[in-house]
């Protein structure tokens, strides 16, 4: 009996416990932990949602990149070719129909024949090869427009459809707006090679300015698209931090910005050296290597003929003129830069091997010495064998595939985000 007394009392204080809690603690903890699943929930989701519209984000500047790339190309081809001045007027819409019947492609050749190309270098062309220099320039024009147009309407629905962060609005607005800049800056080129020059008998060609400031525009727009391509699609690696990957990254900063150069170096001594290769046609100073003929100045490797800095070296005056108008300085400054980035190259990767590096990163830097080696023998095969076209033209794309390839490497070691 007193055993039953007190197991009643023990249970009559167990429910009294019970009464005093709360009832609204039990629901405000129950809600507070959905809540928070909740949140959780909807991070993870927002995380894989921006996650994958900058992977598409980034494919799209990947294709974006291959297009410019392509331009570039086209465009050292059309010069290789002396086709850029075959076109003497610019026409947003209009010109993108090109002459059908036979009366309107002898209106275009006369239009032509009224500009110093055709009256000093083809006076002699006949109409079945104009058309050929003006479908190669036609060509070019056409793939800039295409470029134009891959950038801009996909920017339009993209940013519509709220794919771009703040940052991305600035890079995306900055990129549509060079490819403005790009085309009015190709145009401004062309005009400089049809100005009327009566004090010159000078073979026609545009201004090695010029020629640089659009080569370099192209050449920064493909490397910005590029480097934002991969940086979006490539999840970056994680390499422990250190002094010695500090100073891999800066060799690598460096070495990039010396391929840039020669890249930039390398399409305008290709491309207007190719006009000397003729020997009935008149050598003298107006532009970088390409832009001078300063490839057929000394066709001789590693020395230029008998020497290994050649005399005439500083012949003009003043004496920074040398570096911009006297062949011989723009072709012995093209091979000390080919030289200086395939040393650079060649260390980078010496001291890459010392370092335990994620197989991408290894990878990248492997293809690039590769494409540095092949780039040197194409180049001095090209000056060897007086410029010819097939082979100008494959050097001329492999300087923008080792700039490719450097930019792999700088989106492999770049730094993790905080």
């Amino acid at each position: 009996m007193m055993l039953q007394f007190r197991l009643a009392a023990s249970l009559s204080r167990s429910l009294q416990r019970i009464r005093q809690v709360p009832v609204q603690r039990c629901v405000l903890n129950r809600g507070s932990s959905s809540s928070s699943i909740s949140a959780s929930l909807g991070r993870h989701v927002s995380i894989s949602s921006a996650s994958a519209s900058n992977r598409l984000v980034g494919r799209w500047l990947l294709g974006c990149s291959g297009l410019v790339l392509g331009a570039v190309v086209l465009g050292g081809v059309t010069r290789l070719t002396e086709s850029g001045l075959s076109m003497v007027d610019w026409h947003l819409v209009k010109e993108m129909k090109p002459p059908r019947s036979q009366a309107e492609w002898e209106e275009e050749f006369a239009k032509y024949q009224q500009f110093p190309e055709f009256k000093i270098l083809n006076h002699d062309m006949t109409l079945t090869e104009f058309k050929f220099i003006f479908h190669m320039e036609w060509g070019h024009r056409m793939w800039g427009r295409l470029v134009g147009l891959a950038y801009i309407l996909p920017a339009v629905f993209f940013w519509r459809r709220g794919y771009f962060s703040r940052s991305m609005k600035t890079r995306v607005l900055g990129l549509c707006g060079f490819v403005v800049f790009q085309g009015l800056l190709g145009w401004y080129m062309v005009k400089s090679g049809l100005e009327e020059r009566p004090e010159s008998y000078d073979v026609p060609r545009v201004s090695q300015y010029r020629l640089a400031a659009h080569l370099g525009s192209a050449l920064l727009l493909y490397g910005a698209s590029l480097w934002t391509g991969l940086t979006l699609t490539l999840p970056p690696n994680q390499i422990p931090h250190c002094r010695r990957l500090l100073n891999l990254r800066r060799f690598a900063n460096v070495t990039g910005g010396l391929v840039f150069l020669t890249a930039l170096s390398a399409n305008i001594s290709l491309v207007l050296l190719k006009a000397c290769a003729s020997l009935t046609r008149s050598v003298f100073p107006g532009a970088f290597v390409a832009g001078l003929d300063a490839g057929l100045v000394y066709n001789s490797f590693p020395k230029m003929g008998e020497y290994w800095i050649p005399d005439d070296l500083l012949a003009f005056s003043p004496k920074l003129k040398n570096v911009f108008e006297n062949p011989t300085t723009v072709q012995f400054d093209h091979r000390i830069l080919g030289i200086s980035s395939l040393a650079a190259i060649s260390g980078l990767f010496l001291f890459s091997r010392r370092m335990l590096l994620p197989r991408r990163a290894k990878m990248a830097i492997g293809c690039l010495t590769a494409m540095a080696w092949t780039q040197v023998a194409l180049g001095i095969s090209t000056l060897l064998l007086y410029v010819p076209t097939p082979l100008a033209a494959t050097h001329q794309s492999g300087s923008v595939a080792l700039l490719s390839f450097a930019i792999w490497v700088l989106a492999e070691l770049r730094k993790l985000p905080k």
